[in-house]
């Protein structure tokens, strides 16, 4: 079941439909479940949906698994240079010009405000054991962010080509920084297409290495993938669903 539920986002002061998927059996039983909260939640269930006419196909994949999780996906702004705005944590010289990013305030409003509400109004697991997140480009960078600054409430982050190049000297300092529990689970991939030169497939490989090593030595649990041919797409993404779904909650 999936449930689109409008939602008040602070930061820009207008509503963001959230993406909800209940397990079929939600309405027949008084079970808990795990939350999993992911970013650009229009792409994970249905074509009819995503921004390009291609979706992760999640719903397909959640109905079939072996395991009952409640996925909240939040839709990302639609206008102009506002997602990457608020799915940036830094300042960052993009190709678009210069971004002060709020990612943070993103990250304060899952926290503060929607993960209140998904707890008290589904029948969840509200501890952190519980309570993933994940994404895919911006997503992915603002899911390791997560798994970082806020791993106190994350104990799992699934981090798909990740946009983290332009600011792995922050990351890697949070990470330093930070506490990380080692039950801390990090999925960490990139394709081999999602750069037509060798010096851009280099760097997106030595960054997730990167942040891959300095994880570890902190003590968490890594899942680094490189995808053989894969693109920066959702078609691509869909096939990893399988991987960090299980490597993150089992």
């Amino acid at each position: 079941m999936i449930i689109k539920q409008p939602f008040y986002f602070a930061p820009a002061n207008e509503d963001r439909t959230l993406h909800i998927y209940l397990p079929d059996d939600y309405g027949k039983t008084d079970e808990r479940y795990p939350v999993m909260y992911m970013f650009d939640g229009h792409n994970l269930f249905y074509d009819s949906d995503a921004t390009y006419g291609k979706s992760w196909g999640m719903k397909d994949f959640l109905d079939s698994w072996d395991k009952k999780i409640i996925i909240v996906g939040a839709e990302c702004s639609h206008t102009g240079n506002n997602r990457l705005v608020e799915y940036c944590p830094y300042h960052w010289d993009s190709f678009v010009g210069a971004i002060d990013g709020t990612g943070d305030e993103t990250m304060q409003w899952l926290v503060n405000s929607v993960k209140p509400y998904i707890d008290t109004t589904f029948r969840t697991w509200p501890h952190r054991e519980a309570t993933g997140i994940g994404g895919s480009s911006m997503g992915g960078l603002m899911s390791l962010y997560a798994a970082i600054r806020y791993n106190g409430i994350y104990s799992k982050a699934a981090c798909l080509s990740s946009a983290i190049s332009f600011c792995g000297k922050e990351l890697r300092q949070a990470i330093d920084d930070c506490p990380i529990d080692p039950d801390t689970k990090v999925y960490l991939s990139w394709g081999t297409m999602e750069s037509r030169s060798a010096r851009g497939k280099a760097i997106m490989a030595a960054c997730n290495k990167s942040m891959n090593d300095r994880l570890y030595a902190k003590g968490a649990q890594l899942y680094m993938y490189r995808q053989v041919r894969g693109r920066h797409c959702e078609a691509d993404w869909e096939k990893q669903v399988p991987l960090f779904m299980n490597f993150l909650w089992r």
